[in-house]
């Protein structure tokens, strides 16, 4: 009697249980969705509640990310998918992608990989999220220096920039430096994810004194994309990038804005091979004084090359 006592028990407790997890699933369904799993409605959703943060086809793109990574599916297969349901575990994973997009996290932090270069990298709080601006750079690098046997890539973060070029230009020795531990795992972890073979070092920039003795080697093409945002223009970034981003990447005191580019210039020119080239990714607003610099340092040939937003963004010096 008291054995079918504690069965009945259990039974019961089982079915609460049961009950109140119908239930939140059920809310979570109501609350999101509006009683709908339908695959276009989910997109209306989405844009519905982040059309206060994005631009349209900003949103348009998150969601077609959100979809690709949860579901696999390609913008063509959204759109062939537009009527079909979803299965309540799967639209958990939209809502739950939903809350951190509304608190301004990235989209990349949340699949935690994006495509740079038609390569795939992962991303997380410890580097940059790579821009398109960086692409440009790294294409114009592949373009003029094909024959260099090797190069070296100055606050390497995610890898993005010494991977790419690693794996156009193969016969080239390719080098990344980078203050963050915890960036270049993650640079490690990228250079494994694409097949490709570069040498990471844990280095300071601004406290380096030669970078031949901390890697023995000269090199043909210096790269650089340091932290170039002011303090004082912190202002005008987006919430997204000031609270999920590094900011020992990003910016640098407004008394110094050319700090980073005055070390690396004289690095590069004590380590550069005849000849060699430096690449640096700048901040529209100083791009004459960085010119000057340059001159300045020693360097001849210097040039000035705007991005797709023609915005003064490369600039270019010969050792």
């Amino acid at each position: 009697m008291q054995l079918k006592f504690i069965i009945q028990s259990k039974s019961i407790i089982f079915f609460v249980w049961r009950l109140k997890v119908e239930i939140i699933t059920l809310n979570i369904f109501t609350t999101m969705f509006v009683n709908s799993n339908i695959v276009d409605q989910i997109v209306a959703y989405y844009h519905e509640k982040l059309s206060s943060l994005y631009p349209s086809n900003e949103v348009k793109n998150i969601t077609e990310i959100m979809f690709e990574h949860f579901m696999g599916w390609d913008k063509m297969t959204l759109r062939s998918n537009n009527k079909s349901s979803l299965s309540e575990s799967e639209l958990l994973l939209f809502h739950k992608a939903l809350k951190r997009l509304l608190k301004n996290e990235p989209v990349q932090h949340i699949t935690g990989e994006m495509e740079f270069y038609s390569l795939p990298f992962k991303v997380n709080k410890n580097v940059l999220i790579p821009r398109p601006e960086t692409e440009e750079l790294v294409d114009l690098v592949i373009k003029e220096c094909k024959g260099s046997e090797t190069i070296l890539d100055i606050g390497t973060g995610s890898g993005c920039i010494p991977i790419s070029l690693k794996k156009q230009l193969k016969n080239t020795l390719v080098y990344g430096v980078d203050v963050s531990e915890e960036a270049l795992a993650i640079a490690r972890d990228n250079a494994a994810l694409n097949a490709t073979e570069v040498t990471f070092v844990k280095e300071d920039v601004l406290q380096m004194s030669s970078i031949e003795n901390s890697l023995k080697k000269e090199f043909d093409v210096i790269i650089s994309n340091p932290p170039y945002i002011t303090n004082s223009e912190k202002a005008l970034m987006s919430e997204n990038v000031l609270t999920f981003e590094p900011h020992v990447a990003l910016f640098i005191e407004d008394d110094e804005p050319l700090l980073f580019y005055d070390k690396i210039g004289h690095l590069a020119y004590d380590n550069l091979s005849s000849g060699g080239k430096l690449y640096f990714e700048i901040n529209e607003q100083y791009g004459d004084q960085t010119m000057a610099l340059l001159k300045f340092i020693g360097f001849s040939d210097i040039r000035m090359i705007k991005d797709l937003q023609n915005k003064d963004r490369i600039v270019l010096a010969i050792r």
